[in-house]
């Protein structure tokens, strides 16, 4: 699986025991004017990627890799319009540079952001290669938000 660092303000856990997402906090203050979205740090960084291999699915063996999904948290949705503007985020297991998250305020008022508040939630899952595709090996590293290429 993923192990993450944590070097940001608030603390990142599961609510319970049966929670499967954690929780994720802001690592900055700001505002996020109405019907604008803002890309909001976090601290949180993967450092170590283990378990990528084959699983067996029915007669097929599949190879799988280790990724971890950031999604909005209901509460904030409800009550003040703030969601996860691309809900699902993959980040996959390569990726080495702060884990940032855009959030979007689809509501009529100003959302204030201070740090250690609580602004999205992370799920740890593996992801299944389609067999036959073809793996171009791009560069990743600590580059996101579209650093694979376009073409």
């Amino acid at each position: 699986m993923l192990k993450l660092e944590h070097s940001g303000t608030g603390e990142i856990f599961y609510a319970t025991k049966h929670s499967a997402g954690f929780d994720i906090c802001a690592n900055q203050n700001l505002t996020i004017r109405p019907q604008e979205w803002a890309l909001v740090k976090t601290g949180l960084r993967i450092v170590e990627s283990q378990g990528a291999g084959f699983v067996q699915f029915g007669s097929q063996e599949l190879f799988a890799v280790p990724e971890m999904q950031i999604r909005p948290r209901s509460g904030l949705a409800f009550k003040n319009g703030i969601t996860v503007l691309n809900a699902p985020s993959t980040i996959d297991a390569d990726y080495r540079g702060e884990i940032m998250i855009t959030l979007i305020n689809h509501s009529k008022n100003d959302f204030i952001i201070n740090a250690g508040d609580r602004i999205a939630q992370g799920i740890c899952s593996l992801a299944i290669h389609l067999p036959g595709l073809k793996v171009r090996d791009v560069e990743r590293g600590e580059g996101g938000f579209g650093s694979s290429g376009k073409n």
